[in-house]
């Protein structure tokens, strides 16, 4: 008889979002007329653009003639006309990036999840918290001891490292899903010395890095002196270009970054990385990576900047009603979610219920993502203009009413 993963029964019984989704059903079971305005998940609204759905189209024609048909493409890793225009992406903005250290995936999520597969089960891990429930999962279903830096109200939700504690992996998503905060050139160095000094990986999430306006942000880490050394980053197509139904992402693994096995010798990141992908994954369409490859031309970018704008115009809509109502807040800048600290001293899913009952808006409870969480609520600018107008109306005339 098998046996199961032990290590799963330590897992949250729901996924944060399952329990959202079941309060949501509930609610809208006891009051069916109710209009229900959703500002939780992080799913975009906007249609993709019309040059990237042009080019996924040609390349789907291209399937169906014998001359331009393709099928596995032969190192799994994505094909090199993609893999350049996302290299010249990266220079574009001060990162020294290869072609041929960028790895196509199918999102973020799944090579955040994934990542660790190739890094021994007694590594010891670090997230910050709040966290992007992902990190945590991933390594708690292989057994992993897993530690926090604490994000909260006196950082400014923007965790750094303590020298004393040892970890060998290091998460870091920036700017920050949950929170929206992001690091700062300088902070982020700090960051990488301590990877360094530590011998540790930072597995860094940059999957909202074109949201950032600051010009202190990094738009990668690989803009950081040091990063080279020590970090694999993941970005996603999802938000910057609305593919969170076409799936497709990037991680680059730099080609000097080495790591030593349980015997003590030293072998190349990438090659393992490679060498798990090749046994399980068989890449990403050819007509999806044609999508892609659009979304880096100067009429993709083009196209994809003015849907960026249009959720950055949301989020300014959000943090102007917060700061009429003397609420404290992240975000919003430089990144698509808002987290705000929960009026009244309420705590998170207190709010969600209030918030929702009420006034008939969903967000997602801070409590979700770790305990520095607790008292803090995130919303996401992904939705409809309209509504979203109207979801801050109703939330200002719910919180002026209550104070």
């Amino acid at each position: 008889m098998p046996k199961m993963n032990g290590n799963f029964s330590k897992l949250e019984k729901n996924y944060l979002f399952i329990n959202i989704a079941q309060k949501v059903n509930a609610f809208k079971q006891a009051n069916p007329d109710a209009d229900i305005i959703r500002m939780g998940i992080g799913d975009v609204t906007l249609p993709i653009a019309k040059p990237v759905i042009d080019a996924m189209k040609k390349g789907a024609d291209e399937m169906g003639v014998k001359e331009t048909f393709r099928g596995y493409e032969d190192s799994g890793a994505g094909y090199d006309f993609l893999k350049e225009q996302i290299a010249a992406y990266y220079k574009s903005f001060g990162a020294d990036v290869k072609a041929s250290e960028i790895r196509i995936n199918d999102g973020a999520k799944s090579d955040c999840g994934n990542i660790q597969d190739i890094f021994a089960e007694d590594n010891v891990v670090l997230v910050t918290d709040p966290v992007y429930p992902v990190y945590v999962d991933s390594n708690v279903m292989s057994g992993r001891k897993i530690i926090c830096a604490d994000s909260n109200e006196e950082n400014g939700f923007a965790a750094m490292p303590d020298g004393n504690v040892h970890a060998d992996i290091i998460y870091l998503c920036s700017p920050n899903n949950p929170t929206g905060s992001a690091y700062t050139k300088d902070q982020l160095k700090v960051w990488i010395d301590y990877a360094i000094a530590n011998g540790a990986v930072i597995i860094y999430d940059a999957a909202y890095e074109a949201f950032i306006t600051d010009p202190d942000i990094p738009r990668s880490i690989f803009c950081v002196e040091g990063a080279r050394k020590c970090a694999i980053e993941l970005c996603s197509l999802s938000k910057t270009a609305g593919f969170t139904g076409m799936r497709a992402g990037y991680t680059v693994i730099p080609d000097e970054l080495e790591f030593p096995t349980s015997d003590g010798s030293m072998v190349s990141v990438s090659q393992i990385w490679g060498r798990r992908q090749g046994s399980k994954f068989n890449g990403v369409s050819y007509p999806v990576q044609c999508a892609a490859y659009a979304v880096f031309t100067e009429e993709g970018m083009r196209a994809t900047r003015e849907n960026i704008a249009y959720y950055q115009e949301n989020a300014k809509i959000m943090t102007d009603t917060l700061t009429r109502l003397g609420i404290q807040f992240t975000g919003g800048v430089n990144s698509p979610y808002v987290w705000f600290k929960c009026p009244n001293g309420m705590t998170s899913w207190e709010f969600f219920d209030y918030l929702l009952a009420n006034a008939c808006v969903v967000g997602t409870p801070g409590a979700g993502f770790g305990k520095n969480g607790e008292g803090w609520f995130r919303l996401t600018a992904f939705g409809d203009r309209d509504r979203t107008i109207e979801a801050m109306q109703r939330l200002e005339k719910l919180i002026g009413s209550a104070s």
